[in-house]
């Protein structure tokens, strides 16, 4: 199974993205990981990416997609995998798109978890207060919210148009969210 997770800030995608990946034994891809296996392992593509990152900058597409490139071409990736932060923009959906066309293979499913925006910016208050970001104030995390269905909602409209999304409540326990998921992936 070849999955991508999608959803707001604080709408639990890395958690959801690891139970469900585990239970379904596939890899959980996540762009961020990634990122900083490549700048650890010192890659000329973890290199690019930190110059970007170091100046506070996003890392372009071409690096991303090299990365996750790289990352599908690994022999635990054949049986499927679980893509978490990627893609973001629809020119790194058409990659995604070549990237699977090229080896025969194609997505199963875009799960996108959707949620109550109150809560979650209740949730990401929390976990701002939590780890001390001073920085996550309710107008900031607003605004990341917005910015979400700014970029998002073209590629939830190409996924919807090729009859791949799945839009799942992500409100509730971790457990509960994750039998939805497995519900819907399995339908």
């Amino acid at each position: 199974m070849r999955l991508v997770i999608m959803g707001p800030p604080g709408a639990g995608k890395g958690t959801q993205a690891l139970v469900v990946a585990g239970v379904l034994g596939i890899p959980h891809i996540s762009t961020g990981d990634i990122f900083r296996a490549n700048v650890s392992a010192g890659t000329p593509l973890g290199e690019e990416a930190q110059r970007y990152m170091s100046a506070g900058e996003y890392v372009p597409d071409s690096v991303t997609n090299a990365m996750v490139r790289d990352r599908l071409s690994h022999d635990d990736c054949r049986p499927g995998f679980m893509l978490d932060g990627y893609p973001r923009t629809l020119e790194q959906v058409t990659e995604l798109d070549m990237m699977l066309q090229s080896d025969g293979v194609h997505l199963s499913h875009v799960v996108e978890l959707t949620v109550d925006k109150d809560e979650v910016t209740q949730r990401l208050l929390k976990r701002a207060q939590d780890q001390g970001r001073v920085d996550d104030t309710a107008e900031v995390i607003r605004r990341r919210l917005e910015v979400y269905v700014e970029q998002t909602a073209p590629l939830v409209a190409v996924y919807r148009e090729q009859g791949l999304l799945v839009q799942v409540d992500g409100m509730g326990s971790v457990d509960e969210v994750t039998a939805r998921i497995l519900a819907a992936v399995d339908a």
